[in-house]
């Protein structure tokens, strides 16, 4: 019994995001994350001459390295500074969810750093689609490899209120 009073709250599956809340989510920051890019090549092409600013952004247009490269930082940059310090970003503020370590607990830097690094991965939307074929639960590489989790935040303080609630009666007993 003694061994039961020290075990921490785990996260049940039962608390998981719904791939339609996990797609949600995807769409918002896709948007988001397509507006912080529109925002920032506006200020750099704003800050060249005409001639210049017209010629960056035809070699952009042309030069798929830089793309992918801009792209990938303005994804680093938005779920880094957006999961570090909320563990939400945009589309989780909107449908409710939050990202966790297998506690409930807000991930560390660490963690949600690999999570972002792993976005980048191609074909990380592979593991979802392949999700709904198979029935199971929506949860990516970006999840698994970092040891992450995207849950529904109240059901999550809801059940761990009651997780801690038990323990505390147990402990008084």
């Amino acid at each position: 019994m003694e061994q039961n009073l020290r075990k921490p709250y785990l996260i049940s599956e039962a608390l998981l995001a719904s791939h339609g809340q996990r797609f949600v989510n995807l769409l918002i920051d896709s948007v988001m994350q397509l507006l912080l890019l529109f925002i920032v090549l506006v200020f750099i092409v704003a800050g060249m001459e005409l001639q210049e600013g017209k010629a960056y952004l035809d070699h952009f247009a042309i030069d798929v390295w830089q793309q992918y490269t801009f792209t990938a930082s303005v994804t680093l940059f938005y779920y880094n500074v957006f999961e570090i310090f909320t563990a939400r970003t945009v589309g989780k503020w909107i449908t409710q969810t939050v990202v966790v370590n297998e506690n409930g607990e807000k991930p560390n830097h660490e963690m949600i750093l690999v999570r972002s690094l792993c976005r980048l991965i191609p074909l990380n939307w592979l593991p979802f689609v392949l999700s709904l074929f198979m029935g199971s639960t929506a949860k990516g590489w970006h999840d698994s490899i970092s040891k992450t989790y995207v849950v529904d935040k109240r059901a999550l303080e809801r059940e761990k209120l009651e997780f801690y609630q038990s323990k505390s009666n147990t402990n008084e007993a």
